[in-house]
C-alpha cells in the first residue's frame, strides 16, 4: 500500500512536515530544559488569582492542554482567550496574562497584549520574536523566546513544553519533572511505532488514516482528552486539508448525540473517533462506551484510542502524537502538501489589504 512506501512521501511533503512530527519528543525535551534556564520570574506571578493565556491556533492550544493538565492541583483558574479583546474581568495586577504567538506577529494576540498592558495586568510573552517580543521587552516584561522555524502547529512541543515548564516554575502543579521524563520516553517509543518506516500492519495512525480518508472525522474526548480532540481536529484540517470537527464529553451526550438521523447520506460519510484515558471520570468512560454503541446502531463508523502512559502528561502527549501522525498520513492519501495552508494565507492577505 502507498503508506508503506514512505519514499514516495517526499513528493507531497517538500517542506518535511513529517520531520516536525518526528521531532515532538525532542521539542518537548528542549522546551522543558529552556524553561528552567530563563531568568527568575517576578514573585508576584505566583500570587495571581487568575491566569489567562491569549493566543490563536497552534499558539493557543498549549493553554488548553496546560489547563487540563493541572486542573486537579492548580489553586487558580487558567483560561484561554482566543480573540482581539480580553473579558472585562481580565484586569488589575492580580491577573497574569501570557501572550503566546509563535511568530510574534499574530494580530489578535498583539491586540490583547496591548489591552492587558492598558488594564494593568501582569504580563509575559512566549514567542520566537517579532513585534510581540519587541513590545514586551520595551515594557520590561519577561519574554520566553525560543527558536524553531516551522508552522505554529508544528512547534507544539515547544509551545506546550514551555508552559509545562512555566507551571513548574510557578508551582502550579507540584514537581512535573518525572512526568516530563516519562512523556519524552513514551514519545520516542511512539516515534518508532508510528513513524513512516513502521508498516501499516502494526502502525495505528496509518490504519486509522485509511479509515478517515474520504470521510468527515468527528473527534470526541473528555477531561484531559478534550484539548487533544481539539488538536486532532485542527491537525486533520491543516495537514490533510480535510473537514473535521470535535466535541466534548459529557456535554455531547446532552445535545450532539441526538443528531444521528439526518441527513442520511451525510451520516454515511462520518467517522466518529473517541479518545480515551485511564483518567476519564468513570461515568465519562461509561458514556463513551454507550455512545459508541449507539453510533454503531446508526451505522456510523466508530473507533477509539486508549492513551498510553502513567501520568496525565504522558497520556496527553501520546494521544497527540498519534493524531499528528494520523493527520499526516491522511494528507498523504489525499496527495496534498501538509505544510502550506492557502485559505489561511488568503484570509491574512485580505485582512492586510483592509
Amino acid at each position: 500500500m502507498f503508506l508503506d512506501q514512505p519514499e514516495r512521501f517526499a513528493a507531497f511533503d517538500p517542506q518535511h512536515m513529517l520531520g516536525h512530527i518526528d521531532a515532538l519528543p525532542d521539542q518537548l525535551e528542549g522546551a522543558w530544559a529552556l524553561a528552567q534556564s530563563f531568568p527568575a520570574l517576578p514573585e508576584s506571578f505566583k500570587q495571581a488569582r487568575l491566569i489567562v493565556l491569549t493566543g490563536m491556533g497552534g499558539s493557543a492550544i498549549g493553554g488548553d492542554y496546560l489547563a487540563a493538565l493541572v486542573e486537579e492541583q492548580c489553586p487558580v483558574p487558567i483560561l484561554v482567550n482566543r480573540g482581539y479583546s480580553l473579558p472585562a474581568y481580565v484586569q488589575g495586577p492580580d491577573v497574569l496574562v501570557i501572550a503566546s504567538s509563535h511568530s510574534g506577529s499574530t494580530e489578535e494576540t498583539l491586540s490583547a497584549f496591548d489591552q492587558a498592558r492598558a488594564r494593568g495586568t501582569q504580563l509575559m510573552a512566549i514567542c520566537t520574536g517579532g513585534p510581540l517580543a519587541e513590545r514586551a521587552r520595551a515594557a520590561g516584561l519577561p519574554v520566553w523566546q525560543f527558536t524553531y522555524p516551522s508552522q505554529p502547529r508544528a512547534a507544539f512541543g515547544w509551545s506546550f513544553g514551555l508552559l509545562v515548564g512555566l507551571a513548574q516554575r510557578l508551582g502550579l502543579a507540584g514537581d512535573l519533572s518525572a512526568d516530563v521524563e516519562e512523556a519524552i520516553a513514551l514519545l520516542r517509543q511512539g516515534r518508532d511505532e508510528y513513524g513512516a518506516a513502521a508498516p501499516i500492519a502494526t502502525n495505528g495512525p496509518k490504519r486509522y488514516a485509511g479509515q478517515v480518508y474520504d470521510r468527515i472525522g468527528v473527534i470526541y474526548g473528555g477531561g484531559i482528552m478534550a484539548p487533544v480532540a481539539r488538536r486532532w481536529k485542527g491537525q486533520i484540517n491543516e495537514n490533510a486539508k480535510a473537514w473535521a470537527e470535535f466535541d466534548i464529553l459529557p456535554e455531547q451526550n446532552h445535545n450532539g448525540v441526538a443528531g444521528t438521523e439526518y441527513p442520511e447520506k451525510g451520516l454515511e460519510k462520518l467517522f466518529a473517533f473517541f479518545l480515551r484515558s485511564s483518567y476519564d471520570h468513570p461515568r465519562v468512560a461509561l458514556r463513551t462506551e454507550l455512545t459508541m454503541k449507539l453510533y454503531l446502531q446508526q451505522a456510523i463508523m466508530v473507533d477509539s484510542y486508549m492513551a498510553r502512559g502513567g501520568s496525565r502528561l504522558a497520556q496527553m502527549v501520546n494521544a497527540t502524537q498519534f493524531g499528528d501522525y494520523l493527520s499526516y498520513y491522511a494528507g498523504m492519501l489525499y496527495g496534498v502538501d501538509p505544510t502550506p495552508i492557502p485559505p489561511i494565507s488568503q484570509l491574512k492577505e485580505g485582512l492586510a489589504r483592509a
